[in-house]
């Protein structure tokens, strides 16, 4: 059985985590399963994967997609932010590979009930849980207005927040995407191309589903159960998840974390993690054109060192 479609990055992602016979795999944002079913395939013939997602729909696709694999692949309806949970009921207490590939999926962005896009009329809900119950139509018609344009500059980095949520206040009540997109597209121009509330609905999705505080708690999970030698890939689609990520990874690859000018170390840090590109890997020209989804993504791949004998 194929992949119905090729992943972002999914020759590079399948590089970075080095996938073996007898190893343990993490995919931690299981999607449809694409990343995973080349984790799968390539540790044969008994390397085995975890697969995490919140989502009811897109682990249905993924069982089906991975089926084949039978008991190698183990997929639960599970946040990664509870991984070391889901690993213990596995009896697993480390891994050789984990990858958190950030963001919405195209499949959710292309399903329009599920409100992640303006490119079709949908409920304003944008949850990757359905039940979590925080939707975006609650945060558009009930927040203050003040709380809404902190959330679209915070998320979004929109510089025009506070003139669209004044402009989103006055056309409450909002019922659908097309409504909320033709309220940003009256105060907001179009720039570089795309869509006036692109930003907007990015900012929303962010929030609604907390996206960024949700990376920054996973971060030093994923490390800490990484084996040594063990890999940790992180493709991001934003740059506030791509800075956290650059960060922490910087910060657990250095020996010491004291002021540069301190002439002894008094912090006792240990680096614990070895970055193996200091350059995120992009999409190239041909597979953004394929795909231009893949425009923004970029893949930060880090090592467990093997001296490293403590979580981070």
């Amino acid at each position: 059985m194929a992949p119905v479609h090729q992943p972002v990055l999914y020759q590079e992602i399948i590089h970075a985590l080095r996938p073996k016979s007898g190893g343990r795999y993490v995919d931690a944002t299981l999607g449809a399963g694409g990343h995973a079913f080349g984790l799968l395939t390539e540790s044969e013939p008994d390397g085995q994967l975890l697969g995490l997602d919140v989502d009811p729909q897109a682990l249905e696709l993924a069982r089906q997609r991975l089926a084949p694999f039978g008991e190698r692949a183990h997929l639960r309806r599970a946040s990664y932010i509870g991984l070391p949970g889901e690993l213990a009921l596995l009896g697993w207490k480390a891994v050789d590979g984990i990858l958190l590939d950030l963001g919405a999926s195209s499949m959710q962005f292309d399903t329009p009930q599920r409100g992640f896009s303006f490119l079709a009329d949908g409920p304003l809900d944008m949850r990757f849980d359905p039940s979590n119950p925080l939707t975006a139509a609650e945060i558009v018609n009930e927040w203050p207005e003040a709380e809404l344009a902190d959330v679209l500059f915070r998320y979004g980095e929109e510089t025009a927040s506070r003139r669209i949520a004044r402009a989103l206040v006055r056309a409450r009540p909002i019922q659908g995407t097309l409504e909320l997109a033709a309220a940003v597209e009256k105060v907001q121009a179009r720039r570089g191309g795309h869509h006036p509330a692109t930003q907007t609905f990015q900012a929303l999705r962010i929030a609604v589903n907390g996206e960024l505080e949700a990376v920054e708690r996973v971060l030093p999970l994923a490390a800490g159960v990484l084996a040594p030698g063990g890999r940790l890939a992180v493709l991001s689609f934003h740059s506030l998840e791509d800075r956290l990520t650059k960060e922490f990874f910087r910060r657990e690859s250095r020996d010491c974390l004291c002021p540069p000018r301190q002439p002894v170390c008094t912090c006792g840090h240990q680096a614990s993690l070895q970055e193996v590109n200091r350059r995120p890997i992009v999409p190239s020209g041909e597979e953004v054109q394929s795909n231009p989804r893949s425009r923004s993504a970029k893949l930060r791949v880090v090592e467990k060192l093997v001296k490293a004998e403590t979580a981070v």
